[in-house]
């Protein structure tokens, strides 16, 4: 079997839907408020982020600037602190290294007295690593992990006298931080961002996710009304309104007044219903007393007419047990739409189906006919059960061609009696499948011309009997095979052979 492309209400190809389309509402909302809320923090995290970057690392440099130009300060008010010429001017020392090592502990920093040939005097500590010589116009700069800031100091020497004097040479003061500090700092700033910016984001996707779940109560009560009214089929009964008269209310509004618009079309149509059956069952019900007197008087006269009298009296007779047929039809189909009930009795079922095979041997024409009984008794309405197996014999033969083979069995299964009656003709197409059943659907048949009514009251019958009908393909791929199942009776007595086939 063959299933037909995917296709909208107007036969054009459905547009796929994607994993977002298949989200709740409530879901939607919520993601796209997080969404949402997640750039506009992202974008503000940049711009923060940049901006204190900026500012932690002036901030950072300015320091480092200001102690380089205090110690210089310290070195122009404290002699001590400055470099010495010894050796008659040919070598720099450094008497107060041990001061300026507690300086370098105290603000951890290196401390660096340098020539202008990047030839080191002293330097604290003493594991300092090389930071470069100075450029030409290069006061501060960043090396590795510090930053370094170049001053010149002036270079003292000591006179015989005693006197301490300003030399004519000058040296450079390296003074260096390392940036640990900084780094730390904008790392717990970006921390602090980041966590705000996903903390916020999951704040909005819980607080529009609440907010559609509010905004969406009344929806879900219209659905859950809209549940009900499709499980009970009874549109009546209160719809659900939101205090807030907003786009909710209208459609709650709407969707009450289409309940009671419902509710009154399907009231006339029962009532249309209703009086069509009772004029249906009527009017049957008084045809059949005048059919009766028709059919008698055709018969006598077909009996006393010769030559081409007679044909028409015999034409009219056959037109006359038609409409006799089609009357009961409508009357027994009303009758089932009105749940009335004939009197039933415990009955020989395969009786039935031999009299009804009997009654259509003399029109099956060149068809064959075969007959696979067990005799089984069910509780039911002798006419009616008559009447589904000759609708079932009629339908195969009407519909397949001369020289089919028809099959009729009935066997017990379980606590039900199965009746099959089977062709290998054409077959029933696949389209025709579900509606076979229907009032007034007719077959293409070789023979069709019929009512439309035969199977339909095959199923009115069934239903009645509290069984059921099914058309199923036989394993050959050819012809068709109608199966009804109707309860046995608990007092049902099956034989121990099989009823003679008829050949």
């Amino acid at each position: 079997m063959s299933f037909a492309a995917d296709r909208g209400p107007r036969g054009g190809q459905r547009r796929s839907i994607g994993p977002w389309a298949r989200l709740s509402i409530r879901w939607r909302l919520g993601l796209t408020s997080a969404v949402l809320t997640l750039v506009i923090l992202m974008g503000f995290a940049v711009v923060v982020g940049l901006l204190t970057t900026r500012q932690v690392s002036a901030d950072f440099t300015r320091r480092v600037q200001t102690s380089a130009n205090q110690l210089v300060q310290n070195i122009a008010t404290d002699t001590a602190l400055a470099p010495y010429l010894i050796k008659g001017g040919s070598q720099i020392s450094c008497p107060a290294l041990s001061t300026l090592a507690d300086l370098a502990i105290t603000e951890d920093a290196v401390i660096r007295y340098m020539t202008y040939d990047g030839l080191t005097i002293c330097q604290t500590p003493k594991a300092a690593p090389y930071l470069g010589s100075p450029g030409p116009a290069s006061p501060s700069q960043s090396v590795g992990d510090y930053r370094v800031e170049y001053r010149v100091i002036p270079v003292l020497e000591n006179l015989p006298t005693g006197e301490t004097v300003v030399t004519n040479g000058s040296a450079i003061l390296q003074y260096a931080r390392k940036d640990t500090e900084l780094t730390d700092t904008l790392t717990r700033v970006r921390a602090f961002l980041l966590f705000g910016v996903l903390g916020g984001a999951a704040l909005a996707l819980l607080a529009g996710l609440a907010l559609a779940r509010r905004a969406m109560r009344p929806i879900a009560e219209l659905t859950a009304r809209a549940k009900e009214i499709e499980r009970t089929r009874d549109p009546r009964g209160h719809v659900p309104h939101p205090a807030a008269d907003d786009e909710v209310a209208e459609l709650a509004r709407t969707f009450e007044n289409m309940l009671r618009a419902l509710d009154s079309a399907r009231s006339e149509t029962e009532s249309a219903l209703h009086r069509q059956r009772e004029f249906v069952a009527d009017a049957s019900h008084e045809l059949r007393t005048p059919l009766t007197s028709v059919l008698a008087n055709l018969e006598m006269l077909a009996e006393d007419l010769h030559g081409e009298h007679h044909e028409i009296a015999a034409a009219a007779l056959r037109s006359s047990q038609r409409m006799r047929r089609l009357v009961a039809d409508l009357l027994l189909l009303a009758r089932a739409d009105a749940g009335r009930e004939a009197p039933r009795a415990e009955l020989d079922l395969s009786a039935v189906v031999t009299e009804a095979v009997a009654e259509l041997e003399p029109v099956a024409g060149e068809h064959r006919l075969s007959v696979d009984l067990e005799p089984v008794r069910v509780v039911g309405v002798r006419d009616e059960l008559h009447r589904l197996v000759l609708n079932l014999l009629e339908n195969a033969v009407r519909h397949t061609p001369e020289g089919t083979e028809i099959r009729v069995s009935m066997h017990v299964a379980g606590d039900d009696v199965l009746i099959t009656v089977e062709d290998d003709g054409p077959g029933v197409p696949g389209e025709m499948s579900e509606k076979v059943f229907e009032r007034f659907v007719r077959g293409g048949g070789e023979r069709a011309g019929s009512s439309g009514l035969g199977l339909a009251i095959v199923r009115a019958v069934a239903d009645s009997h509290g069984g059921e009908v099914a058309l199923e393909h036989p394993a050959s791929g050819r012809g068709a095979r109608f199966v009804v199942r109707i309860p046995g009776a608990r007092s049902a007595v099956r034989a121990s052979a099989p009823a003679d086939a008829f050949a």
